[in-house]
């Protein structure tokens, strides 16, 4: 049996993603083999394949990378001294981040301390979605504090980490405000949230005493939104390319501001699989492509409309 990959041969377009095989690897003590059944695609990984950010520096040398931090799928075998999983257990995980990666595989050896177990009453394509975008929406609410009854304005609401930010939020009781293009206006409504649509105005002509910005754009729009803010607002910006200018500006319009790297956490991953189960939380997907349309699935993440996430289907 072979392990089929998908590698960055090169920095540049989608179209320098490519198939490769390899031997299905050993866990070694401490590590599961996972049977991938599907990988999430995240904007990191897109920067990544382009030569952008630090995963990309660290890794120039190392070409051919196999990116990948979101992985869904079952046990198929354990290494010495495993005592969380056992063969045919299905599991979820942030792994790899930031320099291993090794998602976008038929199989992968992850440590068992990187991984969730996924609850019965929990799709392996809804538990892929949640262990970046959903760390990164949580631990952004967290960073900025957020409070019950306060306003928050989260920046693309129906994206990826948008999507469970929105939700996150509401649970916690804040006043929910979130930008989206105009077909995303429903969505957004039934989620909880006051939606503005960007593509006809630009947010601070329509939300203003925001005490929270959740910035998951960063730019010009972000720039625009530090319009909304109270005078004691706070601000955490999670793209890093605009982090430092966004948090020099916001500061100096006297709010607080901060930029954030996610960091895996498997109880908060199991928090919110556990809230997927129940009925608290739902899990928005785009689109899942075989593992050869790969060009395609970078394809739409880099056009900025995803609502929800994008799959891959390691086993198609």
């Amino acid at each position: 049996m072979e392990n089929k990959q998908i590698a960055i041969t090169e920095f540049g377009s989608p179209e320098v993603l490519a198939i490769q095989s390899s031997d299905i690897p050993e866990p070694k003590q401490g590590e599961v083999l996972i049977r991938v059944a599907f990988a999430g695609v995240n904007p990191i990984d897109v920067k990544t394949r382009a030569g952008l950010g630090w995963a990309a520096s660290q890794n120039k040398d190392k070409l051919p990378w196999v990116p990948g931090y979101d992985v869904s799928g079952e046990v198929v075998s354990v290494g010495e001294g495993v005592s969380r999983f056992s063969k045919g257990d299905n599991v979820a995980g942030f792994i790899g981040f930031p320099l291993v990666g090794g998602g976008y595989s038929q199989y992968v050896c992850v440590p068992e301390s990187e991984l969730s177990a996924v609850p019965d009453a929990v799709t392996l394509e809804a538990a892929a979605v949640l262990p970046l975008a959903g760390q990164t929406a949580a631990q952004a609410l967290d960073k900025a504090g957020v409070k019950e009854g306060e306003r928050v304005l989260i920046l693309a609401g129906a994206g990826g980490v948008g999507h469970i930010a929105v939700q996150i939020a509401v649970a916690a009781k804040a006043e929910v405000f979130t930008t989206c293009s105009e077909a995303n206006l429903d969505y957004m409504a039934t989620l909880g949230a006051h939606a503005v649509n960007y593509q006809f105005s630009p947010v601070s002509e329509r939300v203003e005493n925001a005490d929270v910005l959740i910035d998951l754009i960063g730019g010009d729009a972000a720039l625009d939104a530090l319009k909304c803010l109270s005078d004691k607002g706070r601000v955490v910006t999670v793209p890093t390319l605009s982090a430092e200018m966004i948090c020099e500006k916001a500061k100096l319009l006297g709010f607080e501001a901060t930029g954030m790297l996610v960091d895996p956490n498997p109880e908060q991953l199991d928090t919110m699989l556990y809230m997927v189960s129940v009925g608290l939380l739902k899990t928005e997907i785009q689109a899942i492509y075989p593992m050869a349309e790969v060009v395609s699935a970078h394809e739409q993440i880099e056009t900025g409309h995803t609502r929800g996430k994008v799959l891959l289907d390691m086993q198609c």
